[in-house]
């Protein structure tokens, strides 16, 4: 903002302001033109992480209970590679700040909140976009879930293993987020091609 100050008699002052650049009202919205989701947007983003969320919660409780019937609570699904088994995670993803049980649910509901809230104010006009920002709360509350109700531990029971190297077990909701991390990847190189205007030309 600029100011120009011009004398026009003693003690006299008058203040002229310059409104080519925006104002401090205008610091995350230009001119008026900000808007929430359309409806679409909100029929793409909150079915979605409806169905993650519940996919996850469902998957761990489901085989969890299965294979407690099983030798070794372990299940062999592609010998020498992935098999299904019961494992319970205290930390976040390769057991990074494990036990630090208030400080994951505090990450976590933090990183929720701002997922939701780009949906809702970051003006985000990519379909792509949307799925991942629902794939990320539906991956963020299932793990939550788990921290808050299961004692702080989150239950993984895929396994993806060569020889004797395993990949750290994980389960939907790790997988959801890997998916919006590459859908996100992806939305990067779909950049929107500018309108053009082409002039009609004088005869």
């Amino acid at each position: 903002m600029r100011f120009s100050f011009y004398f026009w008699g003693e003690n006299e002052l008058e203040q002229q302001v310059d409104n080519t650049r925006p104002n401090s009202g205008r610091f995350f919205f230009n001119d008026g033109d900000f808007k929430f989701p359309n409806a679409v947007a909100h029929l793409v983003f909150w079915p979605l992480f409806a169905v993650g969320f519940t996919l996850d919660l469902w998957s761990k409780s489901v085989v969890f209970e299965w294979l407690e019937t099983k030798p070794g609570y372990t299940v062999s699904v592609v010998d020498g590679f992935f098999q299904l088994v019961m494992a319970q995670n205290a930390g976040a993803a390769f057991g990074i700040a494990a036990g630090k049980r208030v400080l994951l649910v505090t990450v976590s509901v933090v990183a929720l909140l701002a997922i939701i809230g780009v949906f809702l104010f970051g003006q985000v006009r990519k379909r792509i976009v949307h799925v991942a920002l629902a794939l990320f709360a539906a991956g963020i509350c299932g793990n939550l879930y788990d921290r808050i109700f299961n004692q702080g531990f989150v239950r993984d029971f895929l396994d993806v293993y060569y020889a004797h190297c395993h990949w750290p077990a994980f389960n939907v909701a790790d997988s959801l987020l890997c998916v919006a991390v590459g859908l996100l990847i992806i939305s990067s190189f779909a950049t929107e091609k500018p309108c053009r205007k082409h002039a009609q030309p004088h005869k």
